[in-house]
């Protein structure tokens, strides 16, 4: 099964990797190669039985702004 995995940078250069079909599944890792085996591990971990999980279809990312 395949799933999306957002990931971002923080302020501190620590990346962070989350899967929207999962809630609550994300994990973070100094580099690229660690996050992404660290979210595979979280997602098998996370959902033991796909077959309940959601079905959600990606349509996109959107950048927008706002005023703070």
């Amino acid at each position: 099964m395949k799933f999306k995995v957002i990931i971002e940078r923080d302020e501190d250069g620590i990346y962070v990797a989350e899967i929207p079909e999962l809630p609550g599944c994300h994990t973070q890792a100094k580099d690229i190669p660690t996050l992404i085996e660290r979210i595979k591990e979280a997602a098998e971990l996370y959902a033991e039985d796909f077959e309940n999980l959601p079905k959600m279809e990606f349509i996109g990312l959107q950048l927008i702004d706002i005023s703070v």
